[in-house]
């Protein structure tokens, strides 16, 4: 599990990273709005769950929130002083997922991650199907639809949409593509191969492979799925 962890008060952020080691949990650390953009502009694909600082001294964890809801489904709680805590309202209704007051004890606040973690897989296995235009696939029987008829696709195929479907809208770079599959064997699939398990998909899945309307190619950057 990998967090990002944006807090200013830099003691406070380094106890709270060793917390979290300690806890098997990876860690991406982040003192400002601006970096903390940066690793979620590169990252947020590898990025499980967001601890936000309300205050940031360019900017605020509302941004950051809003911004990481707009691009793909993850959890966000929010680390607020006292004074805050009237405002966390506002958070909340931007869809984060928790909050914690600060000064705070560091067993609640990996009470809360555990907590949070556990109702958003609750929630994925809930949401087992994923509608993309004419696409439908259903989570539970590892199956892919085009217009309520089952696409034949590899394990390998399947994946690697699914890592599109569950990344809406968001362009998601060569690399990170890479980083996140595995073949059957256990091995790195190298970039060459990645190409062709994308045309092999657009031949199943667009109308037209030629003009691909559901995998598109972002020139320069990677590829999208939705918008």
């Amino acid at each position: 599990m990998k967090i990002l962890l944006v807090e200013d008060d830099k003691t406070i952020a380094t106890g709270l990273e060793y917390s979290l080691q300690s806890e098997k949990y990876e860690t991406i650390t982040c003192f400002n709005a601006k970096t903390a953009k940066r690793a979620l502009e590169d990252q947020l694909i590898d990025i499980d769950l967001c601890l936000f600082d309300l205050s940031l001294p360019d900017g605020s964890g509302y941004e950051l929130c809003e911004y990481v809801k707009r691009k793909a489904d993850k959890p966000v709680i929010f680390l607020t002083a006292l004074d805050d805590e009237v405002n966390v309202v506002m958070g909340l209704d931007m869809g984060a997922d928790d909050y914690i007051t600060k000064p705070f004890r560091i067993r609640e606040l990996l009470s809360r991650i555990k907590s949070v973690l556990r109702r958003y897989n609750k929630q994925l296995q809930n949401n087992s199907l994923i509608e993309i235009d004419s696409i439908r696939i259903n989570t539970l029987e590892g199956k892919i639809y085009k217009r309520n008829e089952e696409v034949m696709v590899t394990a390998l195929e399947y994946r690697l949409f699914l890592i599109f479907a569950n990344n809406i809208g968001q362009v998601l770079t060569r690399s990170q593509l890479l980083e996140k599959i595995w073949d059957v064997a256990g091995d790195f699939v190298n970039d060459n191969t990645l190409t062709v398990y994308i045309k092999r998909l657009r031949e199943k899945l667009e109308d037209d492979p030629q003009k691909p309307t559901i995998i598109k190619t972002i020139r320069g950057l990677g590829y999208k799925v939705g918008d």
